[in-house]
């Protein structure tokens, strides 16, 4: 793994920080391969039971290297933007369906792709200096990295419209009021906020959590007998779950639950 992504474990807790500080974690090519691979790694990872993704030094994440962008432009490379498809799309979907909690600690600006990485997050923690800036239009592009997927969810189709269109800065209470941010903490605390409830989901249900996540994903986008019929399904297979049988004994004994994963 390069440098340039950091891996820590604590118990069943990955955190993952995109290791650039003097570039403000801008995504570069070997950044974007270490966070693709090691996401593809963490999918099948039975010992991970939550991932916080963070950001070194003052920011969390810049967007797209666009100093690396513009050498591919000088080149003349016929597709430019061809990182779309090889690494920012695998990106985006493994966040996305990753059958385990993450949680975004958003310290600092989060624009462009970096902030596309934190709308894909089940939860944002920030503070009061945390901002986000969909960047993409000031460079003359659409959005990538899932914002045409995840922001319309989070604040609406009007909303999701202003902010790419616009391209104006969205402050910590504003991202807060409109639910780009899930908890709004000192910016001190972010990390250790984020890895605490880290903590607490990795030692939930979290083939349930997995399963909720599925459910989510197909009930935004389906009909009623699509989300029911996804939800049978869900429930068939937390319902054969050791830690189902757990909790419902636990439950029925007046005991607080425990729960492996499994």
């Amino acid at each position: 793994m390069t440098d340039s992504l950091l891996v820590d474990r604590a118990d069943a807790v990955v955190t993952l920080t995109l290791n650039r500080p003097d570039a403000m974690n801008a995504l570069d090519v070997p950044l974007k391969e270490a966070l693709r691979e090691k996401l593809a790694e963490l999918e099948h990872d039975r010992s991970c039971r939550a991932v916080v993704l963070a950001g070194a030094g003052t920011a969390f994440c810049a967007g797209q290297d666009l100093r690396e962008h513009a050498s591919t432009l000088e080149a003349g490379n016929p597709d430019p933007l061809d990182t779309v498809r090889t690494h920012y799309n695998p990106i985006a979907a493994r966040l996305a369906s990753l059958p385990k909690p993450v949680i975004a600690a958003v310290h600092g600006m989060a624009a462009g792709a970096g902030a596309s990485l934190a709308f894909l997050a089940d939860f944002r923690i920030g503070g009061p200096r945390t901002s986000f800036l969909l960047a993409f239009a000031r460079v003359g592009l659409a959005a990538d990295t899932g914002a045409s997927w995840s922001l319309p969810r989070l604040v609406g189709h009007a909303k999701a419209v202003e902010l790419l269109m616009l391209a104006e800065p969205v402050p910590a209470e504003e991202a807060h009021r409109l639910g780009l941010l899930t908890r709004l903490v000192d910016d001190e605390q972010v990390l250790d906020t984020a890895q605490e409830l880290a903590a607490r989901l990795a030692a939930g249900p979290t083939v349930a959590y997995g399963a909720i996540k599925r459910q989510l994903s197909i009930g935004d986008a389906s009909t009623l007998s699509e989300a029911l019929a996804a939800e049978a399904t869900a429930q068939t297979i937390c319902g054969r779950t050791a830690d189902h049988r757990a909790a419902t004994a636990a439950f029925v004994a007046k005991r607080r639950p425990t729960f492996d994963g499994r």
